[in-house]
């Protein structure tokens, strides 16, 4: 179940995510990042989905965290570059930190139990 939920989570965060670069105009190289970063972020949650093993699913969400670690820095950025507002700032890092502690919670409990059968 909170495996659908972050999956969930992380495709509506990229279409956010896609939402706000449109209106970035004139910083191709900031939007463009955010954007890879910002949609990666998904990919790797499903990719983990099928992963071949414990610890290429653990690898996965890993690429993942850091992905949204990435992410809430360029967010940054555009805010203190005034490329967005605060308080879509604001917005966005709470979807993306929501999606972050799940991540650091999946991958914790992946790891106490990699002895057992996925």
């Amino acid at each position: 179940m909170a495996e659908n939920k972050l999956a969930d989570l992380s495709t509506k965060f990229a279409i956010q995510i896609l939402k706000l670069t449109d209106n970035i105009k004139g910083h191709y190289s900031l939007s463009n990042q955010l954007e890879r970063s910002g949609t990666s972020i998904g990919a790797n949650i499903r990719e983990a989905k099928y992963a071949h093993s414990r610890p290429d699913f653990i690898a996965k969400l890993q690429i993942a965290l850091k992905e949204c670690y990435e992410t809430e820095y360029w967010i940054e950025i555009a805010q203190k570059a005034g490329l967005i507002s605060g308080d879509v700032a604001k917005t966005v890092l709470h979807n993306c930190g929501s999606i972050r502690r799940m991540l650091i919670s999946s991958i914790n409990t992946a790891k106490e139990n990699k002895d057992v059968k996925r």
